[in-house]
C-alpha cells in the first residue's frame, strides 16, 4: 500500500490515530478490510476530525466497522442505517457522517429509506458494503446474490433476479453515484474521499466479496473495469448505458450533480418561520397547553 501524504495541518496525527484498540474480527480475506482501510485512509486525506464524525452502522458484517475506528460510532437496528445517519446530520449539521451497511440491510429490510433518504438529499455519505450474500447468518442469498452463484447455503443458486444497487441509485436521483471495489484500495480511496466532500446525499456501491460464503474474486477480477475517461458524469443516461454494459462491472463516478441540501434547506424554513411568527413566542405557544 502506497505511503499517504496528509496536509500539513490534520487533526489526525496518523493512522494509529484513526483505528481504535478493537481489532477487525472478519474472516481472513473479507473485503470489508479494504472498506476500512479505505475508511482510514480518507479521513487522513481529508483531515477528518474524529470529535465531529460520526460513523452510523446497521446489522451484519459490515455493521461491525464503527467499532474499529475511533469516530464516534452508533450501531443501529437492521435496515434503519440511513433515517439514523439522517437524524444525526439533521440534529447537528456541522458533523460528517458516514453510513454503512451491507446488501442485506440496505434493501432487503431496508430498502424503503434508500429512496427517501435519495429525495432529502441530506448531506450524508452512504457506503454500502455489497458482499451479495448473507454472511453473518451463514451464507443465504440477498438481493443482490446473481442468480449465476451457487452459495453453500443455495447449491441449486437463486430464483429470483438481483438487483442493482447503482441503478437503484441513478433511478432515485443520487446527487453522487459511484461504485468501487474493495480489490482496488487506491481508487476506493479517492472515491470515499469525493463522496465525504460532495455537498448532498452520496453513495458509494462497495464490491466486497465474503470469502467464506460467496468468494467472487476472480468473477469481479474478469470483470471490473475503469469507467472511461470521456464518460460525462453529468448526463444520467450515459450513466444508466455504463451499469448495463455486458459483461463489464464498471468501476468509478457515475453521475454526480449539486442541488439543494437538506440541512440547509431545514435551516432556511426555520429562520422563515421565526421571520413570520417572530421570536419568543414559543413560550406564548407552551401556555396553550399549560
Amino acid at each position: 500500500m502506497p505511503e499517504i501524504q496528509t496536509p500539513s495541518n490534520v487533526n489526525i496525527k496518523s493512522m494509529a490515530e484513526v483505528k481504535s484498540k478493537v481489532a477487525p474480527i472478519w474472516c481472513p480475506g473479507c473485503g470489508d478490510f479494504g472498506v476500512l482501510s479505505a475508511v482510514y485512509r480518507a479521513a487522513l486525506i481529508l483531515d477528518l476530525d474524529l470529535k465531529n464524525t460520526v460513523v452510523v452502522s446497521g446489522i451484519g458484517c459490515s455493521g461491525r466497522l464503527p467499532i474499529f475506528t475511533n469516530f464516534y460510532g452508533f450501531h443501529g437496528v437492521h435496515g434503519r442505517v440511513l433515517p439514523t445517519a439522517t437524524g444525526v446530520k439533521l440534529a447537528n449539521p456541522k458533523l460528517t457522517v458516514i453510513a454503512v451497511g451491507g446488501d442485506g440491510d440496505g434493501l432487503a429490510i431496508g430498502g424503503g429509506h434508500f429512496p427517501h433518504a435519495a429525495r432529502r438529499n441530506v448531506d450524508i455519505t452512504y457506503i454500502m458494503m455489497d458482499n451479495s450474500v448473507y454472511g453473518l447468518t451463514k451464507g443465504q442469498g440477498s438481493p443482490t446474490t446473481n442468480p449465476d452463484f451457487t452459495l453453500k447455503a443455495l447449491p441449486y443458486g437463486v430464483q429470483e433476479e438481483n438487483l442493482n444497487p447503482v441503478a437503484l441509485a441513478l433511478a432515485y436521483d443520487v446527487s453522487y453515484v459511484a461504485r468501487a471495489y474493495s480489490g482496488h484500495i487506491d481508487q476506493m480511496t479517492d472515491l470515499f474521499v469525493e463522496a465525504i466532500r460532495h455537498k448532498g446525499f452520496s453513495f458509494v456501491h462497495s464490491i466486497s466479496p465474503c470469502t467464506v460464503f460467496n468468494d467472487t474474486y476472480k468473477f469481479y477480477r474478469e470483470r471490473v473495469a475503469e469507467i472511461p475517461k470521456e464518460h460525462n458524469t453529468d448526463n444520467k443516461k450515459a450513466a444508466l448505458d455504463l451499469w448495463q454494459t455486458p459483461g463489464k462491472v464498471y468501476l468509478g463516478v457515475f453521475f454526480k450533480h449539486l442541488r439543494p441540501e437538506m440541512t440547509e434547506l431545514t435551516a432556511k424554513l426555520s429562520l422563515a418561520v421565526q421571520a413570520r411568527k417572530g421570536k419568543g413566542n414559543t413560550e406564548k405557544l407552551l401556555e396553550q397547553f399549560v
